[in-house]
């Protein structure tokens, strides 16, 4: 569950200015220009001497971790980046105007006669029976922006807006039936298709930052931005574990959840895997091959939108590959804001995927924007709370999601196994 953000130790803060950004980017190229040189130098002594040097070894460890440590860097700075200040108020309409007053008097002092009058005359489906008020809609944006730079599924996925809180949607279950016919021949009955449901339920988040009164009395204070920027890192957190991990109950379900099978064998509702060939590790000789056999597990189709998913750790071992001409295949970001990518293809990383281990699914690799889907319920709601935790003014702030796949062929998984 998401705790109390205001209250809880946050990173530092780290500036992110076009000309630092820049120098970080830099820095990290001549950390990976440092590691390529100690990992050739790693190669070549268990070549030649059939066991690699212990300093060398922990050399080549000691710059991985460097490299980690100046990549999370980049992130934090990207992630300060994505949270400009909210309008004040210029160019929004008059109805979203007014509602922006009210909820910032809500926040405040906890005047509540305007932003309920408001909602009721709006219908409001979205107020829920414990209390609360919707946030206005800058701010309800802006929260979903700031959680898809922490939330790196919800980067890749679909996601859908929806009113209620249950979504369903059909699919046939063996296609529908087609056939080429002359200009003026009859066009003969084709078979009705089989049709099922996939369902998709909404399960509440929440957060519940806490303001002292001198932060609410600051007329300099952007409240709206002050709410968005303390939930965008509870909300980020808990959505990036429960898509990935997610039992369903109470939350999202996770993609490495659901039934997996050998490729060779797959059928729909299940996520097809390809084995490393050892368990827990890749395998000794051409380990990179069993990348490739995951690529090309994937149809086409779903190929070309296709990301690598995984950990840290698990990239810390990719990154050490190389093909036949003696090239790396892991690649550092192009530019500031880009991921790495590991054999032409993209990675987002993921410290929700497993660290390898026996049968660990520790590799994720598909098209997530037609593999998986993601619902959110329109509206965030914030409930004042001045009394549970005095001097200190909490908000109960909620959102509706939901989760699941919904393409299980544009999905394949590594499974850490020899067989």
């Amino acid at each position: 569950m998401a705790g109390t953000t205001g209250l809880s130790r946050r990173a530092p803060e780290v500036k992110a200015s076009a000309d630092t950004m820049t120098a970080a980017l830099d820095d990290f190229l001549h950390t990976f220009e440092a590691f390529k040189e100690s990992n050739d130098r790693r190669l070549d002594e268990l070549e030649r001497k059939f066991g690699a040097d212990v300093v060398t070894r922990e050399k080549v460890d000691r710059i991985a971790r460097a490299m980690d440590e100046q990549k999370q860097a980049m992130d934090q700075m990207l992630l300060r980046k994505a949270r400009p200040a909210l309008s004040r108020g210029e160019g929004i309409s008059p109805d979203a105007a007014e509602h922006k007053a009210a909820f910032e008097a809500y926040i405040r002092r906890g005047e509540e006669a305007s932003l309920r009058a408001l909602e009721e005359k709006a219908m409001s489906i979205s107020v829920g029976a414990d209390g609360g008020f919707l946030v206005p809609a800058q701010v309800d944006g802006e929260i979903g922006r700031r959680v898809a730079v922490i939330s790196p599924i919800r980067g890749l996925a679909t996601v859908r807006q929806v009113s209620a809180s249950l979504f369903k949607k059909p699919f046939s279950l063996a296609g529908f039936t087609s056939g080429w016919v002359a200009e003026t021949a009859a066009r003969p009955q084709t078979n009705t298709p089989q049709l099922a449901e996939l369902s998709f339920p909404t399960m509440e988040l929440y957060a519940m930052p806490a303001a002292t009164a001198a932060l609410l009395d600051d007329a300099a204070v952007d409240v709206e931005s002050w709410i968005a920027s303390e939930v965008d890192i509870a909300f980020g957190e808990q959505e990036g574990l429960a898509f990935v991990t997610g039992d369903g109950v109470n939350k999202p379900r996770g993609f490495l959840t659901y039934p997996t099978v050998a490729d060779s064998g797959w059928s729909w509702g299940n996520i097809g895997t390809i084995l490393s060939g050892a368990a827990g590790a890749f395998r000794a000789a051409n380990p990179s091959d069993t990348l490739i056999d995951l690529i090309y597990a994937l149809k086409a189709g779903y190929r070309q939108k296709a990301s690598f998913v995984m950990s840290r750790r698990t990239q810390a071992e990719v990154r050490k590959f190389k093909d036949a001409d003696g090239n790396y295949l892991w690649k550092p970001p192009a530019a500031v804001g880009q991921p790495a990518s590991l054999m032409g293809f993209p990675i987002a990383e993921s410290e929700e995927m497993p660290d390898l281990s026996a049968n660990s699914l520790s590799i994720a690799f598909g098209d997530f924007q037609s593999g998986y889907l993601i619902v959110d319920r329109t509206g965030t709601r914030v409930l004042r709370d001045p009394y549970s935790a005095k001097p200190y003014v909490l908000f109960y702030t909620t959102k509706r999601v939901g989760g699941g796949v919904q393409n299980f062929e544009a999905i394949k998984l590594m499974k850490f196994a020899a067989s």
